[in-house]
């Protein structure tokens, strides 16, 4: 995603965030901050161990970190919580902002050329820009899918991070959007996260001012919410 439509993406953005419920107030108080941190300093570090895992994350600008600092985008805060696990993970930043699932599907050879190895794992982030631009869920659908067969002749395993249409594109517009990202893993064997940013799309603190790249925090709170479908997509070490 990108600058460009941000009033559309915005209103997209607001009306999933309508949908948000208050929460109660925890019964018991948490930890004091000092507590946590002294808590954490204790804890001996976790080696990492293995061979290399090799991950190629390849999306548009919620991958490319845009609005952060360096160091703060999804990827480059996913390799750092799995090395804090004791992975040997190194992943590489292939995110375009901008970029719709046809440009994508355009430079994945190109971009799985200029690897020096073949990645453990291929990320794949794509489809928010066609769903900003109103493009057809049934070219948006055969574009991932082109990209998945070229993955799957390669023998690369992928984890696809879907996203979720808005109720006001309509409910036809809804149904098929929403589908294709599970209709797609399906049919090439793909591990999937239905809509990757539903654990902070209810909570306006976590976005950007434009309502729609998650902030420095977002992108931690994404990072402890889809770790787990990242290290069980990751083919066993040989």
């Amino acid at each position: 995603m990108h600058k460009r439509g941000w009033s559309n993406i915005g209103m997209v953005c607001t009306i999933a965030l309508m949908l948000a419920a208050c929460s109660g107030e925890a019964e018991d108080a948490a930890p004091a901050p000092a507590a946590e941190a002294a808590a954490e300093a204790a804890l001996p570090a976790i080696p990492v161990m293995g061979p290399e895992r090799r991950i190629l994350a390849f999306g548009d600008s919620l991958f490319a970190g845009y609005g952060l600092k360096d160091g703060e985008s999804y990827p480059a805060r996913l390799e750092a919580a799995l090395r804090a696990k004791g992975v040997n993970a190194k992943i590489t930043n292939a995110g375009v902002s901008g970029d719709t699932s046809a440009a994508g599907a355009q430079r994945l050879a190109f971009t799985l050329d200029a690897q020096k190895e073949k990645p453990d794992l291929f990320i794949l982030e794509l489809g928010g820009n066609d769903l900003l631009r109103g493009i057809s869920p049934d070219q948006t659908k055969a574009n991932i899918g082109q990209m998945l067969a070229e993955l799957k002749k390669r023998g690369i395993p992928v984890l696809v991070m879907g996203m979720r249409s808005p109720p006001n594109y309509g409910p036809e517009y809804q149904a098929q959007f929403d589908a294709l990202y599970r209709d797609l893993a399906k049919d090439y064997g793909a591990r999937l996260i239905p809509f990757w940013l539903e654990d902070i799309y209810r909570e306006p603190d976590l976005f950007q001012n434009d309502n729609i790249h998650p902030t420095a925090a977002g992108i931690e709170r994404l990072v402890a919410a889809t770790m787990g479908d990242v290290e069980g997509a990751l083919p066993k070490a040989e």
